[in-house]
């Protein structure tokens, strides 16, 4: 780093250029931290020719017109002769002008308002041989490139203006190649079409395509040819990152048990950082940021929180601000992790049965963990604040709660440590002890009927490496009528594929075809008692509660379909006691939903059927009133729909 700062000094230095140098590096790499920490300090402090010099920093990032620059230059050379200004700023430590003030002095300018009656001294402002440019973010600007470079160009070839130019060279490309592609790609059909190309079959579509976009709007070659010109060197910049996290490390100062934690374990964020496969400080910032929050919020409430517990914190904060952040995965990927026990059991099951459907988590684990060992390893308190920036307390408590059950490994449930502990580190005098607690466990249904087959899933496994020795088919009958028993009173699984989709099947070996298709079984019977319930709860509010049956049908019941599980002479009774104005809203409910989910509506049709023709009996010899009226259109408007949903599903 250092041979990089001598370089671009031995540029200041030379008494004749006519060209100006890049500092080329990624998206937050640190390069604008490089020139205000490493080079600006050296350059406000040396002198050229006598002079000293003085450095202008302008960042191009949402510049929409070369005046805006123009603007820039002016306020930073005008402003920094007014000596009263420079004073202030001396006695201050201000090394620059903020933006608001910058637009306060020049409107101050614009109406003739002087700086304490100080006059311009035209001798200064005509220099240029004291003067550095500096242009940052050039990639981020509104304004074409070419124009950009054209425009600075004047002050390198003309004023011979030391100029330093910092951007991202592979995003420019990107955007020089990628702006307005819709109309680039509209003109070189329309090229191909009138030299009778477009349907050749010579090479594929997209290739000429991009060819005859390349010959007509190639700016990637304008730039290179204006770069040749302007640019006499280009310097690759290659941040020393422990130099960088230290100087990060430095606005947590003030927080005394804070900054003692992060510096004791400043190996441990650089080993993450390097582990993340990205050189992007910025988001390292943020997620330190992040982690302080996060700190806080731990030992204030959890003031004996273990080291070990507060570095795999540490750990796991930097990994999904980079995973997330970096746009290395999609949010869904760790969102649907529910806690650190799901988290173990994707990582085990992917490591024993050798499944790659889980692949991203257990690359994930390999590679931040690696070399770090801690039993929790997910927070879902953390996951959840990186992702979508709210600190939830229930689940912080809950993430808490489970890390002290889990310090004592006494307290934790034989079928867990199978789930969620590589078996490989289980001492040997208590496998088998573990073994038989799992037993016990199945055999009276004390776990979920998903635990029960991922743990005949180890079961076999263990069977086939002869860690085990028991009769298969009793094995079997053992787990499937724990199945049974513990589907009584196990909850619905609403992605049981995914549950179980580390467990290898081939055909019905070992009888495990025969407990997943159980297993399927079993979860749709669970599935149908829940939202057998749901419609009783839903419904009971019916006439009496009526805005909240509005509120949760809209929330609860667009996808699902609870007619199928409902009463119809039920629903009857309590629509009938409703007000005439509730039962229309009511059937205007039930037709808008139809209507825009129809085969949810479609699972419905007997049911509903069944309720237009109770209602039918019902009106059949009362005599006219509003009632009966709106009852008989609640019928037919309804029975016209499920007519139409039927014919659509013969057609079908």
């Amino acid at each position: 780093m250092d041979d990089l700062v001598e370089s671009i000094l031995d540029y200041i230095r030379a008494d004749y250029t006519d060209y100006a140098i890049m500092i080329n590096g990624e998206w937050g790499s640190g390069k604008t931290y490089f020139w205000n920490n490493k080079i600006r300090s050296k350059l406000d402090s040396m002198q050229i020719n006598g002079k000293k010099l003085t450095t202008i920093y302008m960042s191009l990032y949402g510049i929409s017109n070369l005046e805006e620059i123009s603007k820039k230059i002016f306020i930073e050379t005008t402003q920094l002769m007014d000596k009263n200004l420079r004073k202030y700023m001396q006695q201050s430590g201000q090394t620059s002008i903020p933006e608001y003030a910058k637009t306060g002095l020049d409107m101050a300018n614009l109406f003739g308002v002087t700086q304490n009656g100080d006059r311009v001294n035209y001798a200064d402002f005509f220099s240029t041989d004291d003067k550095v440019l500096c242009f940052d973010d050039l990639e981020r600007a509104n304004v074409d490139v070419i124009d950009i470079l054209g425009y600075i160009n004047n002050f390198v070839e003309h004023d011979h203006i030391k100029t330093i130019i910092i951007c991202n060279e592979k995003e420019l490309s990107t955007k020089l190649k990628s702006s307005n592609i819709e109309m680039k790609t509209f003109i070189a059909t329309y090229l191909l079409d009138k030299e009778n190309k477009l349907l050749d079959n010579d090479k594929p579509m997209v290739e000429k395509l991009h060819d005859t976009m390349e010959d007509v709007f190639d700016k990637a070659n304008d730039y290179e040819r204006i770069k040749e010109k302007l640019i006499g060197e280009t310097f690759e910049y290659k941040p020393e990152f422990t130099y960088i996290i230290n100087g990060i490390l430095m606005r947590y100062e003030k927080y005394p048990e804070l900054i003692r934690f992060l510096r004791s374990n400043t190996a441990l964020i650089m080993s993450t950082f390097e582990k993340s496969g990205t050189r992007n400080l910025r988001i390292l910032k943020h997620a330190l940021a992040d982690f302080k929050r996060v700190f806080d919020v731990t030992t204030k409430a959890y003031p004996n929180t273990n080291n070990v517990i507060l570095q795999t914190m540490l750990i796991f904060t930097i990994a999904v601000s980079f995973e997330i952040k970096a746009g290395k995965i999609t949010k869904d990927k760790l969102a649907n992790i529910e806690d650190n026990e799901e988290y173990k059991s994707i990582v085990v099951s992917s490591k024993v049965f050798m499944d790659n459907r889980q692949f991203y988590i257990k690359e994930f684990d390999n590679n931040y963990y690696y070399n770090f060992k801690s039993e929790f390893r997910y927070f879902k308190f953390i996951e959840l604040f990186v992702r979508t920036r709210i600190m939830d307390m229930k689940v912080f408590k809950k993430d808490m709660e489970d890390i002290k059950a889990m310090e004592d490994t006494s307290n934790i449930p034989g079928y867990k440590r199978i789930l969620t502990e590589e078996y490989w580190k289980i001492p040997d005098d208590e496998f088998q002890g573990i073994i038989e607690d799992v037993l016990d466990t199945v055999k009276n249904g004390k776990v979920s009927i998903t635990n029960i087959v991922k743990l005949y899933a180890y079961f076999i496994y263990f069977l086939q490496k002869k860690l085990i020795d028991y009769d298969l088919e009793a094995l079997k009958t053992l787990f499937m009528n724990g199945l049974n028993i513990s589907a009584l009173t196990s909850e619905y699984c609403e992605n049981p594929q995914e549950e179980i989709s580390g467990i290898q099947v081939s055909d019905n070996e070992y009888g495990m075809r025969e407990m997943i298709d159980r297993y399927y079984e079993l979860n749709a019977q669970l599935r149908d008692k829940m939202y057998e319930q749901k419609a009783i709860d839903i419904f009971k509010d019916i006439p009496m509660k009526m805005d909240l049956f509005y509120e949760r049908f809209d929330k609860e019941c667009m996808d699902i379909p609870l007619f199928k599980y409902s009463d119809p002479y039920l629903i009857f009774q309590r629509i009938s006691c409703a007000s005439n104005e509730d039962i229309v809203k009511i059937r205007e409910k039930l037709i808008s939903r139809a209507k825009k989910s129809p085969e949810i509506a479609k699972e419905e049709i007997p049911n509903m059927y069944k309720l237009c023709q109770i209602i039918d009996d019902y009106v059949a010899d009362k005599k006219t009133s509003i009632k009966i009226v709106v009852l008989k259109e609640f019928s037919t408007e309804l029975r016209k729909l499920l007519d139409n949903l039927k014919d659509t599903s013969d057609m079908l």
